[in-house]
């Protein structure tokens, strides 16, 4: 799928290029691992809206490596648009999710030098409408911190594997809720071996059928081999990369932040009604207080305020600097302009929520993301979209003789 375009709203243009989206994971995200597709709802979205305008657009995802150096994203990213975006003069959309909203940004900076063969002729770049970023840090989380230690390491394996198990089959059985509860309170009492997460991760893959296992443990592999993002997404070397890239003239830069409450209390009890609920709770638990860590020397917000403004004029009032969606400090998703901001955790935005029209809530968060939200989000996502391209055909039309 990731090599494949995914086209909608075909032969509605008269003759018109479409419109190429493309959409790039985050560092648990994926192109689609164990038969199971990351941006399946996304797409979808999209699908809905572009046929109910008529128009014609391409999609594709693209197969970056979880947490290779944005660098090498960005590259990966940079040479599928120039293999695929075809030589008219179609409108080209970019959309990363985490991680990948940082992707999108470096690929676009007038001063990127990528690295990797075919990445050096932007050619496209012209073309380019929109980098939309959702849950991206763009000031960098505390939780890369976590990460990039030993422990940090182990666990974001075990995490990773969960992911797509829990996304592909829903809640999983009570062998594998126990194995990820017994890995997390060891970690809590500074024990974690590499054994036991190892049997965590077995318990986790052994769940699905052969031939998912297989990719999944391919792609851990790929995760464990390589880990130059998380690195990069310290607050500290965020700080560097604010510092060396700049927004592209005529782009439009547009974001989506979310924060999820803490200690949902409720959600909690209600959580602890099945042992994967349980397992789940204290997992999304641990990890937004490690996210919560507040350095005032690198903050994960812009040092001028502007987030905390941008997010007050959406919402309505100013969550406290702590506030994250499990992930990615809140005040560290605001780039350009932010068309919606809400609670959802890390996973929500992108469809995987709990209940209708949702696919398979990652982890009890409590934020009580929903359908409604989610067709909010994908609506403003668009139609940021066709406002950059009709600037850029305002912009043609006054240069025109």
């Amino acid at each position: 799928m990731a090599d494949e375009a995914i086209k909608i709203g075909e032969d509605r243009t008269k003759g018109e290029p479409p419109v190429r989206i493309y959409l790039s994971p985050g560092m648990f995200g994926f192109a689609r691992v164990a038969s199971f597709s990351y941006f399946e709802h996304v797409v979808r979205a999209l699908d809905e809206r572009f046929r109910a305008e008529e128009r014609t657009a391409e999609v594709r995802v693209v197969e970056v490596h979880p947490t290779a150096s944005i660098r090498r994203r960005a590259a990966k990213l940079a040479r599928m648009v120039t293999d695929t975006c075809g030589e008219d003069d179609g409108p080209i959309h970019i959309v990363g999710h985490s991680t990948g909203g940082l992707d999108g940004r470096l690929v676009a900076s007038p001063t990127v030098h990528l690295i990797g063969e075919g990445t050096g002729q932007l050619a496209w770049m012209p073309r380019l409408r929109s980098v939309t970023s959702i849950n991206t840090p763009h000031y960098g989380t505390p939780l890369a911190a976590f990460f990039a230690t030993v422990s940090g390491q182990r666990l974001l394996y075990a995490i990773s594997a969960l992911t797509v198990t829990a996304l592909k089959l829903g809640a999983p059985p009570l062998a594998t809720a126990s194995a990820l509860l017994a890995l997390f309170g060891r970690m809590q009492m500074g024990m974690l071996e590499l054994e036991l997460v190892d049997r965590a991760v077995d318990s986790v893959v052994r769940v699905l059928d052969e031939a998912s296992s297989q990719e999944l443990r391919a792609w851990l592999k790929l995760l464990r081999d390589d880990q130059g993002a998380v690195v990069q997404l310290m607050p500290e070397a965020m700080d560097l990369f604010q510092a060396g890239i700049e927004n592209r003239d005529g782009v439009r830069y547009q974001s989506v932040a979310t924060y999820a409450p803490q200690n949902a209390m409720t959600d909690w009890i209600s959580a602890l009604r099945s042992p994967w609920g349980a397992a789940s709770a204290t997992i999304f638990t641990a990890l937004y207080n490690l996210t919560a860590r507040h350095d005032t020397r690198y903050p994960c917000a812009p040092p001028d305020g502007s987030a905390q403004a941008s997010v007050r004029a959406l919402l309505g009032e100013l969550p406290p600097v702590t506030a994250s969606d499990g992930v990615v400090p809140l005040y560290s998703q605001v780039w350009g302009e932010l068309i919606w901001v809400g609670k959802a955790d890390h996973l929500d935005v992108v469809g995987h929520f709990p209940g209708p029209g949702g696919h398979t809530d990652w982890l009890a968060s409590g934020a009580r993301f929903n359908r409604v939200r989610f067709d909010v989000v994908m609506d403003r996502i668009v139609a940021g979209m066709r406002l950059a391209e009709e600037t850029a055909a305002a912009r043609t039309s006054e240069a025109a003789p």
